[in-house]
């Protein structure tokens, strides 16, 4: 794999400190709903693979409770997810501190979802290539469907779930849009993930009754 280009560095490096810039009033006030609704910090710092197999520092807002211990994997019912923490990870507001890591070079505006350490040393051996690749703030992953997002609540062993049926799932998703990359592609579900971002915002309509 080529090494990433000065020019896709550049967009990475641009669109992040935009939205960085753009989105700093609802980083602050997340960051402070964070603090004052739970103890811990309001970031939350993991450690994850990136490209070529390099670890780095993952930045995300805390949605569980401070120092709860469990699965590497999350399901929507998980007892350690905070009620603010539920709503943060269903809006993926909670991932708006990856564009640090965007900025930073750890991640790239569209690929594979970055994973953890300890999961990626279990990968399938047939899925393992997908770990060379920088991962994306966004991707088809990232954006498929939600029986892809985590287990089925109340699945015995979350991990192996996710291991043996979703893995090989989501890196089919990614292997379909690696195979072919382009600006365009790129583009599109960098659109769509602006429109899934934005929505949550739509939480009434003027009679009052929720949409979203």
């Amino acid at each position: 794999m080529t090494p990433t280009s000065p020019a896709r560095r550049a967009m990475d490096v641009g669109c992040g400190l935009l939205a960085l810039a753009a989105l700093s009033p609802l980083l602050v006030a997340v960051a402070l709903l964070v603090r004052v609704t739970s103890r811990g910090p309001a970031l939350y710092r993991q450690q994850r693979v990136g490209e070529g197999g390099t670890v780095f520092t993952l930045y995300k807002f805390r949605s569980m409770r401070w120092r709860s211990e469990g699965p590497e994997v999350t399901s929507e019912a998980d007892p350690r997810v905070t009620p603010l923490g539920g709503l943060i990870r269903r809006t993926k507001v909670d991932e708006l501190p990856q564009l640090l890591n965007l900025v930073r070079g750890d991640m790239t505006l569209v690929g594979p979802r970055p994973e953890t350490v300890g999961l990626a040393r279990r990968y399938p051996a047939e899925c393992r290539w997908v770990l060379a690749y920088r991962p994306g703030l966004t991707g088809p992953v990232q954006l498929g469907p939600r029986e892809l997002a985590a287990p089925p609540d109340g699945e015995r062993d979350p991990e192996a779930y996710y291991l043996d049926v979703l893995v090989p799932r989501r890196v089919a998703l990614d292997a379909e849009f690696l195979a072919a990359p382009s600006l365009l592609r790129e583009l599109a579900l960098l659109l769509r993930t602006a429109r899934y971002l934005m929505a949550p915002a739509k939480v009434a309509s003027p009679s009052g009754r929720s949409r979203g």
